[in-house]
Order: C-alpha cells, then structure tokens, then sequence
C-alpha cells in the first residue's frame, strides 16, 4: 500500500478530498472550483455524448490549471423487451394524464455506455485528462491500457471485495469504495447480482486489507469529521457527492435544493424506480408509486429512465418536481449551503488534515 503523500502526489492534489462526479450536477465551475482549493474535481460524463462531454472538458479547463477527474459509466448495454417497456409505461399512464402529457409509445435507450463509446474513447485519448473513473463496471484491456499509455491515473467503483479484485487485476490504479449510504447509483457490475449492501466503513476496511491498490472512500461522508474517519480506517482519500450539491456552483435546480434543505433530506431510499438501477435519492411520489405493491418490475436501464425524464419534464413546466430524481446519500440531513472552495476549505480543517 502505497502512502498518502505518495498518493497525493500521483494525482496532483494537495488534499485527500474529491467532490464525487455526479452526472448531471457537477459542473465544470463546481469541478475547477474544488480543484482550484486543492481537491480533485470531478465531472460525469456518462449521461454525455463526446460533443458534450469535450465541452465540459474543455470549459473546466478553462477554469483551473489542476488535475481533475472525467468519470464514465460502463453498464452492460440495456436488455430490450418491448412487452416490460411497454408494462412499465402503463404503470405510469396516471402520473402521465395528471400532468396531462402523451405517454410515449416507446422507450430509448438514452445513455451509450462507454464500453460501446468509440468516440468518447478517442476524445480521452485527445484531451488526456489526468483521471479518468468507471462507475457499474470496466472497459476492455485493450482500452484501460491505451489510457494508461496516455499518463491518465485511472479509478473505478467497487461495492464489494469480489468488484475490487477486478479492478486490481485489470491495472487500474485506484478503487472508490462505495457504500450503501452513497447517493446517486450504485456502482455494482452487476445489478443482477446480489448486493451485499456494505457500509463505507466495512467496505473500505476490507479492502484495505484484502488489496493493495489506493482505497477512495465514499459514502454518507458530509463533513471533515467523516473524512478523518475514513482516513483513520486506511483509506487514501474521501469521496463526497451530497455535500457539494448545495454548493452555488452546482446544476441542482431550486426544488432539489430546497429539499436537501428540509425534513425530505431525512428520507432516502435506494430504489430501481427511477432509472432501471438501483440508486438513493430522496424519496417522493414516483418513488412511492413506482414501488407500490402489485406493480410491475422497472424497464432496464438506462430505459427506464428515459420514462422517467419524460414524465418529469412535463411535471416540471407545472410547477411539480414529485417525479424527479433528486440523489441524495444518507448523510444528505448533513449538507451544507457553502461555496466549493470555502466548503473543501471546511473539511479541511474539520479533519485536521494538513497540505502536503
């Protein structure tokens, strides 16, 4: 196991604190701003095409001249079936007619996973961003070892020891270890397979001593109390995502903010309702009514999800936000409204850590 200092180094940042990627939320501001005070930054361009995403890239930038992490999604593409598309849009026919919008006549499949991506992949092989992470599983070899050649320090997801020894012995250099507390999706290869459902804390003291590459904590971790502890259980460095979402240089919109504000923030859930994968957000009608007794199993994802964006872009023009996704981790009561820098400036003298 390497040492935290050395680990630092490799990445380029003072600080063992990265804001989590968040694909849809994070910014190119909210990315530069926490690398600007030290942290890495993150963006996720999974939901992204390469156009989009060489914007991001490219806008972030712009901002700062310290390292920051592109973070892409390696799902199996979705499982198509037309009579469970079609089942799980009848489901929702009622939410559809009260916010008085066509129910669609089918579903897409609306993220390219990157395991399919070749223009992504040639975009990272251009850009060269300093790290590159993989959420819900791994590229090829072929590909890890292009990105490697081309200098990028690389991170996945793990949500158990069995993803991390895959990640170990496909060459990448670091594992985020997600537990169950996080926000936002699961991380799982597998979402078929049966989740184990570890805590960060369980999850990064196993992996800390079952294998040898850098451990990056995340999971329910909101303040630099959190980030010590996670230190203290051996990891390298603490991934937050909740915690910067209140952050003025965030994407979240003014409902989502306002309840990770209230007695909503209290209630999260991990639910496939929203998207077709298992993911924690705050709870609210759609999640309630997609989970009702007698209901039919959710399309696969990312097609799921597309029901779910539609029905929620025609809430939203009345003034409704019951149908969105508004990720949350169980630390979510914890969040605090602080501009990124001033925020990853908190954590830091919460936790004592000090700049090497």
């Amino acid at each position: 196991m390497q040492s935290s200092k050395e680990f630092l180094e490799q990445l380029g940042i003072r600080y063992p604190i990265i804001q989590a990627p968040m694909a849809g939320v994070a910014t190119p501001e909210l990315a530069a701003a926490v690398s600007n005070a030290g942290g890495l930054g993150s963006l996720g361009i999974g939901a992204s095409n390469a156009a989009k995403a060489r914007q991001m890239i490219e806008e972030t930038r712009a901002l700062t001249a310290h390292p920051f992490n592109v973070n892409l999604f390696c799902h199996a593409p979705a499982r198509r079936d037309a009579k469970a598309e079609a089942a799980w849009l009848h489901h929702f026919a009622p939410l559809f007619a009260e916010v008085g919008a066509e129910i669609p006549d089918t579903l897409d499949e609306i993220y390219t996973s990157f395991l399919e991506d070749s223009d992504t992949f040639e975009l990272l092989l251009d850009l060269k961003p300093a790290v590159v992470s993989f959420h819900f599983g791994l590229p090829s070899r072929e590909r890890i070892d292009a990105l490697r050649e081309a200098g990028i320090y690389m991170m996945a997801t793990a949500t158990c020891l069995h993803e991390a020894r895959r990640i170990e012995e496909a060459g990448i250099d670091a594992i985020v270890a997600q537990g169950i507390e996080a926000g936002g999706h699961r991380g799982m290869f597998d979402p078929q397979a049966r989740d184990e459902g570890l805590s960060t804390m369980v999850l990064v003291r196993l992996l800390t001593q079952h294998t040898t590459l850098p451990v990056i904590a995340a999971g329910g971790i909101m303040d630099g109390q959190g980030v010590k502890s996670v230190l203290d259980l051996g990891g390298e460095a603490a991934q937050l995502g909740t915690a910067f979402v209140l952050c003025p240089e965030s994407s979240a919109n003014d409902a989502y903010r306002e309840n990770l504000k209230s007695e909503r923030a209290t209630q999260t859930r991990l639910t496939r309702v929203l998207s077709g994968r298992a993911a924690r957000g705050m709870t609210n009608r759609l999640i309630s009514f997609g989970e009702a007794e007698g209901g039919p199993s959710p399309a696969d994802y990312p097609v799921a999800y597309d029901a779910t964006k539609r029905l929620n872009a025609a809430a939203a023009k009345l003034g409704n936000h019951e149908f969105a996704a508004q990720w949350a981790g169980q630390g979510a009561p914890l969040a605090r409204e602080l501009p990124a820098a001033e925020l990853v400036m908190q954590l830091v003298m919460e936790s004592g850590i000090s700049s090497s």
